[in-house]
């Protein structure tokens, strides 16, 4: 059991439910090239867990069968999977939207080379993490050359179309709080990036969005040993704000782990909180029917605030933005 787990379980969040499911998010695997502070994963190049073939093929059955529209793939670094361009393929024709989550770096690593015009290609949209806009506060948080690297990876993207805004070719930045507050109102930081990116660097996007660090898996354990853990989450209860109950990502999203296993959402995926089916038990992804999703209760604990919290937060961004 994560160590945040027992802090988080006895909650008193609003008990939600299932919507009609329309995105797919699949986390490949754990790991990745980098080993960011805030990451909620704790990816890392020394993770071994990575999706086997059969749930790949699983993935790619469930798109073909209708009503899934969006595939959110993640990780670690979901690139470093040798079946991700497979993947990948596979989504896009089926007329499925396929969402990156990016690192940057990963377009500039020893045989990457060519991944951005794959990318490209493909028309994949591209949400990238970028926590910041200057060098010394995006090396502090996610490691020495991290920033020059992004901004190599970002050139290369916009040589190709991407963030032009009439190219098709979708760039969406992420920014990421450095430490237990919240995230700044989200166009106000965009407005900021854009100035910022372009005058500095040259480099175009189409939009920011903020996301709130959960206090789970790396970051919750760096609260923990820093005594900040309680404070922290008393912040996002206290920011608690009820309308962006209707808009959380869990309502209309499921969580594949590696191992093929679903859950309401990537956070409850690292917290070991199984989407429960009405049978009461756990399911993986062959054994689930899709069609009997809407109207489940969502699982829920004390850090779901993180997504209520202030302006809202989720995969795309500020809830009330």
């Amino acid at each position: 059991m994560h160590p945040t787990l027992p802090r988080l379980r006895d909650s008193d969040f609003p008990a939600i439910r299932r919507g009609r499911l329309t995105t797919l998010q699949a986390n490949l695997g754990y790991r990745c090239n980098l080993s960011c502070q805030h990451c909620h994963v704790a990816a890392g190049p020394n993770r071994t867990e990575q999706m086997e073939r059969a749930t790949i093929e699983t993935l790619i059955e469930c798109l073909a069968s209708g009503g899934i529209t969006t595939l959110d793939l993640t990780g670690g670094a979901p690139e470093l999977h040798p079946d991700f361009r497979h993947l990948v393929t596979a989504a896009r024709a089926l007329r499925v939207r396929v969402i990156d989550r990016c690192n940057l770096t990963i377009l500039v690593e020893p045989g990457q080379e060519d991944l951005a015009e794959f990318l490209a290609a493909q028309g994949v949209e591209l949400i990238a993490s970028l926590p910041c806009y200057l060098r010394e506060n995006v090396d502090a948080q996610r490691g020495k050359g991290v920033f020059d690297a992004s901004l190599a990876g970002l050139k290369r993207l916009n040589a190709l179309g991407y963030g032009r805004g009439d190219s098709g070719l979708v760039l969406n930045l992420i920014y990421n709080p450095q430490g237990p507050e919240l995230p700044p109102e989200q166009s106000g930081l965009e407005a900021a990036y854009r100035a910022r990116l372009a005058e500095t660097f040259g480099i175009r996007f189409d939009r920011l969005y903020t996301l709130t660090n959960m206090p789970i898996q790396r970051f919750g354990s760096t609260l923990i040993s820093k005594g900040q853990f309680d404070a922290y989450l008393a912040l996002l209860k206290s920011a608690h704000c009820v309308d962006n109950l209707d808009a959380v990502m869990c309502r209309d999203l499921i969580s594949v782990d590696w191992r093929g296993r679903v859950y309401d959402c990537d956070f409850n995926q690292m917290l070991d909180l199984p989407l429960l089916t009405d049978g009461g038990s756990p399911v993986h992804l062959r054994d689930l029917d899709l069609s009997r999703l809407s109207g489940l209760p969502i699982q829920v604990a004390d850090h779901c605030y993180g997504c209520t919290a202030g302006q809202g937060s989720s995969c795309s961004g500020a809830l009330a933005s």
